[in-house]
């Protein structure tokens, strides 16, 4: 084959000129550049002109009533979740949707309360109210006829905020934690970091979200059994909040326990019922609100809280809280926690919204996502809600009643508005333990994970191992430890994968081009004399050593063995061989003849190297130097062009040197 050179392209333009070129782009500002910036940050201006009346309408009404309806019991309960009062979660569902419907770009994802992140917040909120000197005893958490319309008036004089009661001090926190986690979101819309999220990988997500599950499970448990005892918080939580609940299990209010039953025996039943009908349903059956309908009369009617004591909602206000700014005091103490939260906020988010685009056939904007949930996380924080983003049971509710674009989620809006304005006041006499187990029945989703693991076993072992960490880490550690711990140890698997790679022999398909694995495939031949070895990893400083003995072992030759072994061999004979001729001390020049290798050539096929770096480098330079002393030449095959150019940069290339590259593996074999 004649030689074949590749001459690399020429740069147009110096780093500089395309710097100063962006920076011109950037800066500059025409009133085309305006209006698209406006278009892009506010996608309604967009879509909404284009909305087909006739077409979108009915869907987007019948979506967005049934979403509504399923939302409020949700917001209700998971408040309980957050550490709040049931007001905030309907507030925090209200403001959600409103936002979402201006900044985002999904027509079907339903963004609001999400279980996992509610746990995460109302953690924060604990552990700060307890710092602020306020009394975590549940009972105490129980507000009256005006506490919230009132709270700016109530004074605690035992408390660091003498203007602020518990609850009011616990919204404070969880409104300035989202502030927080909101402009975390955002700022990662502006710098374009969404890469962040890559490292939450699907096993992962899936784990964490299952762990939490747990943690959900626990937190809640306490409602079913009517028990007041203080919500555990930190390293370990788990579990100490089970030998709590053990400790207290005599002081169960039967009351409370029956009525869970109750609900159990209604909601499991029906919910499954749902999901087995969706294809023939145009609408799943709400029954979680029925659910809280017929508790909440037959909490009133037959005077459950004061017969037996059970604990009750309490008084849910109507209309709105006039607007606050979150507490500045309070960054430095919940800034890090934030964090966490806008990450799995904005990822769950973008990879629903991308995932349902792609089924129905148009794009979204995964920076304009961001951008769309840090609002709907920076604006309702001023007026008294929690962290959200999107959830996949209520996006799959929306789809499946017909949703068609973003009005759908005004009308969610709109249901939860009458809520707030009228029918709030009426959940007084609900029992906590409904709330409860509308919250715990929703997990079944995220427990059913543990009937895929069969299935992900036999398709990845790694990815479930990962999942399985993630899981225990989040359950029995904590949230933020188990969402840290899942990253590193996946991190950690990408590690170790490339640490100790697959590394075969190849030989040669018959009457064709192609070279495959030995180990993999049967009928392969192999050309006489010479090796052909493929490393499928990056070699660099962690996997330098492997790929050595790897190709040591492979050839079953090592250099630098043989050359030691041919100097301690010709010393030794050098001294057999020295005789005394005539009182004179002769050396006779003794040649050595080795064993034959059994090859002449190892070919190198590099296709798998996505890079090097220099401690790769300096070990393909040590190979072919040491295979070449003992007469073995080394040819390197498939390099793609960032290899190249990083053995280009190495000075693997010198003159005196006979490193030859080609651009098959066939070739290769041809030229040896």
């Amino acid at each position: 084959h004649p030689r074949m050179f590749l001459e690399p392209q020429e740069k147009k333009r110096s780093v500089k000129a395309l710097v100063v070129k962006r920076a011109k782009k950037t800066c500059s500002c025409t009133p085309a550049k305006v209006k698209d910036c406006v278009f892009s940050l506010l996608p309604v201006l967009q879509w909404l002109p284009k909305y087909k009346l006739k077409e979108y309408l009915l869907g987007d009404i019948m979506s967005g009533l049934i979403v509504g309806v399923l939302l409020v019991p949700q917001s209700i309960a998971y408040s309980l979740l957050a550490g709040q009062e049931p007001i905030y979660g309907l507030y925090t569902s209200f403001f959600a949707s409103i936002i979402y419907f201006i900044f985002g770009t999904s027509r079907h994802i339903s963004v609001g309360i999400f279980g996992v992140l509610c746990l995460m917040v109302g953690q924060v909120v604990d552990r700060e109210v307890q710092r602020a000197g306020y009394d975590l005893e549940p009972a105490a958490l129980r507000v009256h006829a005006d506490a919230v319309n009132t709270t700016v008036s109530l004074v605690n004089q035992t408390s660091h905020h003498p203007f602020c009661d518990k609850s009011c001090y616990a919204i404070t926190v969880g409104a300035t934690m989202t502030f927080i986690a909101g402009v975390y979101q955002v700022a990662m819309g502006f710098f374009q970091v969404g890469f962040v999220s890559v490292y939450l990988s699907d096993s992962l997500l899936s784990g964490f979200v299952t762990g939490a599950s747990f943690t959900i499970l626990t937190s809640q448990a306490k409602y079913l059994l009517g028990l007041d005892i203080p919500r555990s918080n930190g390293i370990g939580s788990f579990v100490t909040t089970w030998i709590s609940i053990f400790r207290n299990i005599h002081k169960t209010n039967f009351c409370d326990l029956i009525t869970s039953l109750l609900c159990f025996l209604v909601l499991i039943p029906t919910k499954e019922l749902n999901e087995h009908f969706k294809s023939r349903l145009k609408a799943p059956v709400p029954v979680e609100l029925a659910v809280i309908v017929v508790a909440t009369l037959a909490s009133h009617f037959g005077k459950l809280r004061e017969t037996y004591g059970s604990s009750v909602a309490g008084h849910i206000p109507t209309g709105f809280l006039p607007p606050r700014p979150p507490d500045w005091n309070l960054i430095p103490s919940v800034a890090l926690d934030a964090l966490p939260i806008a990450i799995i906020g904005f990822a769950i988010t973008v990879s629903l919204s991308e995932m349902f685009a792609k089924k129905h056939g148009y794009t979204v904007k995964a920076n304009q996502e961001m951008y769309a949930i840090g609002f709907c996380n920076i604006i309702p924080s001023f007026f008294h809600c929690f962290t959200t983003s999107a959830a996949l049971a209520k996006t799959l509710v929306k789809e499946s009643t017909g949703c068609r674009t973003q009005v759908s989620g005004l009308l969610t809006a709109l249901v939860i508005l009458l809520v707030l304005l009228v029918i709030a006041p009426l959940f007084y006499s609900l029992q906590k333990c409904v709330l409860a187990v509308i919250t715990i029945v929703n997990l079944r989703g995220a427990l059913r994970k543990f009937k895929d693991l069969p299935k992900m076993w036999h398709l990845s072992r790694v990815d479930t191992v990962i999942w399985l960490v993630t899981m225990a880490s989040s359950a029995l550690i904590s949230t933020e430890i188990g969402l840290l711990v899942g990253v590193c140890f996946s991190m950690l698997c990408v590690i170790f994968r490339t640490q100790r790679p697959e590394a075969p022999l190849l030989g040669w398909v018959a009457e064709s081009e192609t070279y495959e694995s030995l180990s993999a495939y049967k009928n392969l031949q192999t050309k006489p004399g010479i090796v052909v070895f493929r490393f499928e990893a990056p070699l660099y400083y962690i996997n330098k050593e492997c790929f050595k003995s790897t190709l040591y072992k492979q050839t079953g030759v090592d250099p630098v063995w043989v050359k030691a072994a041919k100097k301690k061999a010709a010393k030794r004979m050098l001294r057999e061989k020295e005789v005394d001729s005539g009182g004179k001390r002769t050396s006779l020049s003794v040649e050595l003849v080795s064993e034959p290798l059994g090859f002449h050539t190892i070919v190198i096929d590099c296709c798998a190297m996505q890079f090097l770096d220099t401690a790769g480098i300096r070990t393909l330079k040590e190979v072919c130097k040491d295979y070449r002393d003992i007469e073995v030449q080394v040819l390197l095959a498939q390099c793609n062009p960032s290899v190249r150019s990083s053995l280009m940069r190495g000075e693997f290339f010198k003159e005196g040197e006979d490193h030859l590259l080609f651009h098959s593996v066939h070739q290769a074999v041809d030229f040896a």
